[in-house]
């Protein structure tokens, strides 16, 4: 557990690690430019001899002002998932088990952050219930960003279907029919000390968590705006499944730059071990450090 100010924090592992192939994730990457950097990515985050990168498929838990804050819901059971043989109709996975852990239950948990809608981060929104998709989080609020559930409600009429495994139709359009969906704009106070900020590029629409307490600490929940520690030796190496690889790029840099310069705790989606990273200048530009 990560004690931030009045807040606390822990991880929900859903998949951990979480494989892909180097070239898969970051298309032209070459991780023999980060062979300098073995001591910090080895062995938890690269395996330089596959060459893979090795993530961490998890939910946050932020207790905050007697809150229950779920961010991201990761990969589900039962969803229908042909593509990804190790997310395709999971069973048994123990996720609500280490929710339980945690002291919580789905009834416990206030409000559900979706950084964006990708089937990675929506699985858990819903769970099978007598043949039908229903929210796993019944009492929650699962906040969306606008921009993003305008964009793949547009996508969804277009190709029903079609789109991210085919997650909107279990995971996102459940909870939306069952009124629990509240559509947020960029800067919108989810309550005091954490406003929703702007974080499109890896999808169209997605947002962060910008969490700033009155003792001073200050965290950014991200989302895929990073996915490895490698992106921060390499800002401009962004993901194959990127809406926009040069405004992720950007977006990141200017990411990397804010938090070196204001001490910020950047807390990634799939960050294995730690909870986040804090970022300091190198000479080669930035190295992180985990927290």
């Amino acid at each position: 557990m990560l004690n931030l100010g009045a807040a606390t924090l822990e991880k929900i592992v859903d998949i951990d690690p979480f494989v892909l192939p180097a070239d898969l994730l970051l298309p032209g990457c070459d991780l023999r430019e980060l062979a300098n950097h073995a001591d910090l990515l080895a062995p938890d985050h690269v395996d330089f001899a596959a060459p893979a990168i090795l993530l961490s498929l998890h939910s946050f838990v932020l207790r905050i002002a007697g809150r229950i804050v779920l961010i991201d819901s990761c990969v589900g059971e039962d969803k229908p998932r042909p593509r990804r043989a190790d997310w395709h109709q999971r069973k048994g996975t123990g996720y609500l088990d280490r929710l339980g852990a945690a002291g919580l239950t789905p009834a416990d948990v206030d409000i559900v952050l979706c950084t964006h809608l990708h089937a990675d981060h929506v699985g858990w929104n819903t769970k099978r219930e007598d043949g039908r998709w229903v929210p796993t989080f019944p009492n929650a609020r699962y906040v969306i960003g606008r921009r993003e559930l305008d964009h793949w409600e547009a996508a969804e009429r277009e190709a029903p279907g079609s789109h991210n495994h085919g997650a909107f139709a279990d995971s996102v359009l459940p909870v939306i029919e069952a009124g629990l969906v509240e559509r947020v704009d960029d800067g919108v106070s989810l309550f005091s000390g954490a406003e929703i900020v702007p974080l499109a590029g890896h999808s169209p629409g997605q947002i962060g968590l910008d969490l700033r307490s009155r003792d001073g600490h200050h965290a950014l929940f991200c989302g895929d705006a990073i996915h490895s520690p490698v992106q921060v030796f390499r800002p401009h190496w962004s993901s194959r499944f990127c809406f926009d690889k040069a405004a992720a790029g950007r977006l990141r840099q200017s990411l990397l730059e804010r938090a070196a310069e204001d001490d910020t705790l950047l807390l990634p989606a799939h960050l294995r071990g730690a909870c986040g990273m804090r970022i300091v200048p190198d000479r080669d530009g930035f190295r992180p450090l985990m927290v």
